[in-house]
């Protein structure tokens, strides 16, 4: 079986992982602190702070922003669903723009269609490891005086312009362990402003600045000393791996029939680091048989936009977004993860072109 995902956990982490257990600070400590050091300095940020997974990250940013009851934060419908929830979690109401058909992205022209006197923020996806466009939506933002936050938990090490995504705005990066980079589970925020890092801070740790001492409304997100040890070894060597997704990205894009399939875009200035390599499909039922029956994993990314969800639907949310639904109904994932042969790469192209 040839995995649509495969996380690879180097071998030394299993010493530092003891050493951590032995030293009796196990929960949040010293390694979680170096950890935050060392991927705001990745990320080119003055902070970063841990969280135990992306959803809490994406939760803490938007509280520590200061969104709530009765704002309005625009954000895309094709993504995974924590990307909209975690506005609900504040009380919130998410307003869908709709995608560009080339990378599926949020699409800057729709977001600005959609701003009301209740916007208070835009939400926007770096999809797949695409950034998406950063510099009209960032200027949006701007002029009508918007929190902009990074939803970059598909993004590690991907550039827009040169800089890394989450250091434009308030980032928020996921460790699940199928991303690009895992703490087994785990989160980021990543940010410039010392006053919204602290408030990240605070809610993290139920609400406390100073041991007893609850100052706001929080939330047990805190990450584990354990979990950064992972992710400090990972972080090491995530610009390897994501070379790696791009040469396998790279082989694909040579050896799949692009008049049988629509292949993942790099837009001129950005550099894509293939969380998924994603293909569009006529007929994607068929395609996924032919995969079944050869052995080759893969990923519906996503069947169902979020405005469609059921859940949604009893919202009230009825919206026609017809690239994000178009979108959900042709898009495929095959495997890219750093783990691949060449071997298989060759494989899985003479198996779907052979369709």
């Amino acid at each position: 079986m040839i995995p649509i995902a495969s996380p690879a956990i180097e071998s030394e982490v299993k010493q530092q992982l003891a050493e951590v257990v032995d030293s009796g600070i196990i929960s949040q400590g010293p390694k979680v602190k170096e950890f935050e050091e060392k991927y705001a300095q990745y990320t080119g940020v003055k902070h970063a702070i841990a969280v135990n997974s992306g959803t809490a990250a994406l939760h803490t940013a938007l509280l520590a922003h200061g969104i709530g009851a009765q704002d309005e934060v625009i954000t895309t419908p094709f993504s995974f669903i924590a990307s909209a929830n975690s506005i609900l979690y504040c009380n919130a109401k998410p307003v869908f723009a709709d995608i560009q058909a080339d990378t599926y992205n949020i699409d800057p022209e729709k977001i600005a269609e959609k701003i009301t006197p209740k916007t208070k923020a835009v939400l926007a996806v770096h999809l797949y490891g695409h950034p998406f466009d950063v510099k009209p939506v960032k200027e949006l933002c701007e002029d009508h005086k918007l929190t902009l936050i990074e939803d970059a938990c598909q993004a590690h090490g991907a550039q827009y312009d040169g800089k890394k995504c989450g250091s434009f705005a308030t980032g928020c990066f996921s460790f699940y362990p199928t991303k690009n980079m895992t703490t087994s589970e785990g989160g980021m925020i990543t940010t410039d402003d010392a006053q919204v890092a602290e408030k990240c801070r605070i809610i993290r740790n139920h609400g406390s600045s100073e041991k007893y001492v609850h100052e706001t409304l929080g939330y047990n997100y805190r990450m584990t000393d354990l979990c950064a040890v992972i992710g400090l070894s990972q972080l090491k060597r995530l610009d390897e791996a994501n070379q790696k997704r791009r040469i396998n990205a790279k082989s694909y894009d040579r050896m799949l029939d692009s008049s049988k399939y629509t292949l993942p875009l790099e837009k001129p200035g950005c550099t894509h680091v293939y969380h998924q390599y994603t293909i569009q499909c006529r007929e994607r039922e068929k395609t996924i048989e032919k995969l079944r029956q050869n052995d080759i994993g893969y990923g519906v990314h996503y069947p169902i936009p979020i405005h469609r969800q059921p859940y949604y639907k009893k919202l009230g949310f009825n919206d026609s977004l017809p690239v994000a639904e178009n979108a959900a109904k042709e898009v495929l994932s095959i495997p890219v993860h750093p783990k691949l042969e060449r071997e298989e790469i060759d494989f899985i192209s003479e198996v779907l072109n052979g369709l």
